[in-house]
């Protein structure tokens, strides 16, 4: 090996011990390996008049009235929209093939004119298309890109291989709420170190209490760390994968939809076991929607508690984060804190500049 290789490395295991011992991991750092630049990449702000690229890394919708619709919600925030070259494509359950999903995320990326990326909707397959992604592309033209549930995947491998900050928010095909608005514009145009997911406010009334957006306190304290997440069971995908994100000090925050409590039970058990839960600084866990098993069961609660009670970090459950009307907008790759005396997961820096 020579000098200049030797000094190249141990200048990179200096930084990754000055970064643990700080308790804030480069976002960048993936199973030992790390790029040159420890601090995240943060993408511009939005704004009206912009051009905002729609594609579909997943599912389609079945009908073309749809995509439509998820034109014209763009076009409410008065940005200029650009279909993705393959938007109206459809194999299956997917939106076209493999290739063609990952050439417009490609092509949005690498296209001047394009100043931010929307997803129109989850649904199943965005990690089959991160082989075909161009990672040096991305990190050469950072854009703010949106999505949820299956976008999972494509959000994490991106932060992961590039150091972008990306967004696990509201898609272009759904209608937002005012809580849901809110949060969209003050991560996304007003760059603010919000506050986030926290319960909206309910207005206490004799012989009525909050029901549905309890918060559960499974394990108490405070937790810093870099924020990573989103679809539980697309984490566990990327586990042991190139496109893992890095876990260490890191902040998790969880959601799913129409998962039994045993599969939910299995899908922790295989984080536990693959050493990743162990890593982590603290997690929030937000709503897991329908999901119910009517069969003799552990309640889901039950099942949170003894996978994540042990692990003696800070832990929540019931944020705004899921398959909800109102939903958090959440900066992957951001710094943030989480208080279980104040639940919620505060930005202590802005996501877009």
């Amino acid at each position: 090996m020579d000098r200049t290789n030797q000094a190249r490395r141990q200048f990179i295991r200096n930084m990754v011990v000055g970064a643990l011992v700080a308790g804030v991991a480069p976002v960048e750092m993936l199973h030992g390996k790390t790029t040159d630049n420890p601090l995240p990449i943060k993408p511009k702000p939005l704004a009206a008049g912009q051009t905002v690229g729609l594609i579909a890394p997943s599912s389609n919708f079945l009908e073309n009235e749809s995509i439509a619709f998820a034109v014209d919600i763009l076009r409410s925030f008065g940005f200029n929209v650009k279909k993705g070259e393959y938007i109206y494509e459809r194999y299956g359950y997917l939106a076209g093939h493999d290739e063609q999903r990952a050439k417009d995320v490609n092509a949005m990326f690498a296209d001047p004119d394009v100043d931010a990326i929307m997803c129109m909707r989850g649904g199943y397959g965005s990690p089959r298309i991160l082989p075909y992604l161009d990672y040096d592309v991305i990190r050469e033209n950072p854009k703010v890109i949106t999505g949820f549930s299956d976008v999972t995947a494509l959000l994490n491998a991106i932060t992961a291989k590039t150091g972008l900050i990306t967004f696990h928010g509201p898609v272009a095909g759904q209608n937002y709420s005012d809580y849901t608005l809110a949060q969209f514009k003050e991560v996304l145009f007003e760059g603010k170190q919000a506050m986030l997911a926290q319960p909206p406010p309910f207005e206490v009334v004799e012989g009525q209490a909050e029901r549905d957006n309890r918060i559960t306190v499974i394990k108490d304290g405070i937790a810093k760390g870099r924020l990573l997440g989103g679809n539980l069971s697309l984490m566990v995908k990327l586990v042991d994968t190139p496109y893992e994100p890095f876990y260490d000090n890191a902040i998790l925050f969880l959601e799913d939809v129409a998962e039994a409590p045993y599969k939910m039970d299995g899908m922790f058990t295989h984080l536990k076991l693959s050493g990743r839960l162990n890593k982590l600084a603290g997690i929030a866990f937000g709503k897991c929607t329908r999901c119910k098993d009517d069969g003799n069961t552990l309640s889901l609660e039950q099942v949170l508690f003894d996978h994540l009670q042990p692990l003696g970090i800070p832990v929540l459950r019931g944020l705004m984060i899921g398959h909800i009307k109102e939903n958090s907008t959440i900066p992957i790759g951001a710094l943030a804190e989480i208080n279980t005396s104040n639940p919620g997961i505060k930005l202590l820096e802005p996501a877009v500049e």
